[in-house]
């Protein structure tokens, strides 16, 4: 481990330490919120997801077989080695039996690893890497809101059949981001498309100059963004500086979040076009759930904060009707039950992939906008089964062949 992340853990550590109350782990039911608090996924998930979690607890009745339920949180600063320290201190010595959000791919293998050793419960709604439900899949994990093929096949499918035939990418240089463009690859040449080429980036970059102009140089139809958080509203911003689209190239930002439109503004989103698993305008429930979010928070939620809200809840919900707390007891509950809430009504398959419909969406312009936070046209429902990966294409042991 690097000196600066052993700082970074000492610090946690005190703070976690201070957390925890004098209550014995058996007397209270703990829930961590493991992500990004102050770097560039801050406002993909961070402490707004706290606060979905927060609402979960309360809606159950704040308790679960007579404990009373605490939410605890960590600031995982996108390093796996911080991450990982966090984690086996929560599970050793905090008495944490579940672990949510977990945005960053390396993050949450990392701890998704330590988590299967344990018999402990991770609850995937902010990393997209599929190999969370493939080659890392778990008997106590699962993964909640979207994931990179979702991300791709819905908003790659579209853009294809629309005219968009050639891509370049914008790959965000770790798990994800090589995810997440080896999954658009697949969609896009399934489609009828090519990919003519793919520049790879470092995590939080401030400065995409050179790779838009490579993006410029391939005469690609689509520049594709396969990167999340701060690097795709920059990588945005930058885009328009440059005259990307003015020029007839299109892009296709491929993760992307309430909190990111509302950061570059209707006026330079306008036309995106990307798959998300929730909008806070969908429906009466959708909308009322919102309200009371945005009453705590200030802002609108995200499918980051709802899949965080709706995971943690039936998490809760599956300890109640199976009346116990250890992780696979409660993990084959989760199985068992259907998922029934705001976010969405699925179920969970054997891989740990929650299914539910995602939806298709376009920024709107300025002038369609008819109130704040009234960024998205719903173009289209995906349905689950075309959401997920197919399980005949499964790498997951739990899965039979």
């Amino acid at each position: 481990m690097r000196f600066p992340s052993l700082i970074g853990l000492f610090c946690v550590g005190l703070f976690l330490s201070g957390a925890a109350d004098a209550q014995s782990p058996g007397g209270v039911v703990r829930i961590g919120i493991l992500n990004d608090q102050s770097g560039p996924y801050a406002d993909f998930g961070g402490k707004t997801s706290v606060e979905a979690a927060r609402m979960a607890v309360e809606d159950i009745g704040g308790k679960v077989l007579g404990k009373p339920i605490e939410i605890i949180i960590g600031d995982h600063q996108n390093k796996p080695d911080v991450a990982s320290g966090i984690a086996r201190r929560w599970f050793d010595i905090d008495g944490v039996s579940a672990v949510a959000d977990l945005t960053n791919s390396g993050v949450a293998l990392a701890v998704q690893q330590i988590a299967k050793e344990q018999g402990k419960i991770t609850l995937f709604t902010g990393p997209a890497t599929t190999r969370l439900t493939n080659e890392d899949c778990s008997p106590t994990g699962f993964h909640w809101a979207f994931d990179t093929y979702s991300q791709a096949a819905g908003t790659a499918r579209a853009v294809v059949a629309e005219g968009g035939k050639s891509w370049f990418l914008l790959v965000a240089d770790y798990a994800f981001g090589h995810q997440l463009a080896n999954d658009l690859n697949k969609v896009v040449k399934a489609s009828g498309g090519t990919v003519v080429g793919e520049v790879r980036h470092p995590l939080n970059t401030s400065d995409f100059s050179s790779f838009l102009l490579q993006a410029q140089s391939s005469k690609a139809q689509i520049v594709g963004l396969a990167n999340a958080g701060a690097d795709t509203i920059n990588s945005v911003k930058q885009a328009a500086e440059y005259q990307i689209a003015a020029r007839g190239q299109k892009l296709a930002a491929l993760v992307v979040v309430i909190s990111d439109v509302h950061a570059l503004g209707l006026a330079t989103a306008n036309g995106l076009i990307f798959t998300t698993a929730f909008y806070w305008d969908l429906n009466d429930a959708t909308r009322a759930w919102s309200k009371r979010f945005f009453e705590r928070t200030g802002r609108m939620p995200g499918m980051v904060q709802a899949g965080t809200y709706s995971a943690v809840l039936h998490y809760l919900k599956a300890m109640a009707a199976a009346g116990a707390t250890d992780g696979k007891t409660v993990a084959a509950k989760m199985r068992e039950l259907p998922v029934d809430d705001v976010f969405a009504k699925g179920r969970i398959r054997e891989d740990g992939r929650m299914m539910h419909d995602m939806y298709l969406v376009e920024v709107k312009a300025p002038n369609e906008s008819k109130a704040p936070w009234d960024y998205y046209k719903v173009l289209r429902r995906i349905p689950a089964e075309e959401a997920a990966q197919p399980l005949s294409e499964s790498k997951c042991s739990l899965v039979k062949q």
